[in-house]
């Protein structure tokens, strides 16, 4: 059961804000060609959903709680707090997520093409010869018919 302090309501919170973040992201780039588009949203989705592990000094001297975070906020926290173990660990894993993003996304678009390809092979109807017929009905205007 969830309750208000529980980690896996966090985890499911910044799950569905990164995908909130993501789909409006890749509407607001909808002018860019496909390739470009799946790029930047994989690579923004690979440095939101990778994760690295922190450690946190308590009231308490000597006692640090450690756990997993979603490693681009180990950095900016590493960042703000001046910790350079922080960001050395987290900055590795971002460029990782990220890299692996850009080749999942590049994988996306290339099974995408093979899909455009494969259903758009009009020619093979023909033998590989469009006849005239074809090509004066798919290129003059069609007027509405009552």
């Amino acid at each position: 059961m969830l309750f208000s302090d529980s980690l896996p309501q966090l985890w499911m919170s910044y799950g569905a804000l990164s995908l909130v973040v993501l789909v409006t992201g890749y509407l607001g780039v909808r002018f860019l060609p496909l390739l470009p588009k799946l790029l930047l949203v994989g690579i923004v989705a690979g440095a939101l959903w990778m994760v690295a592990p922190f450690t946190l000094p308590l009231l308490e001297p000597g006692q640090t709680y450690a756990g997993l975070a979603p490693a681009i906020v180990v950095l900016a926290v590493g960042v703000l707090q001046h910790d350079g173990g922080q960001i050395g660990g987290a900055l590795p894993l971002l460029l990782a997520g990220s890299a692996i993003g850009a080749i999942l996304a590049v994988g996306v678009w290339w099974l995408l093409g093979r899909r455009r390809h494969a259903e758009g092979d009009d020619d093979d109807r023909h033998g590989g010869q469009s006849t005239r017929a074809d090509d004066e009905t798919s290129s003059a205007r069609r007027e509405p018919v009552v």
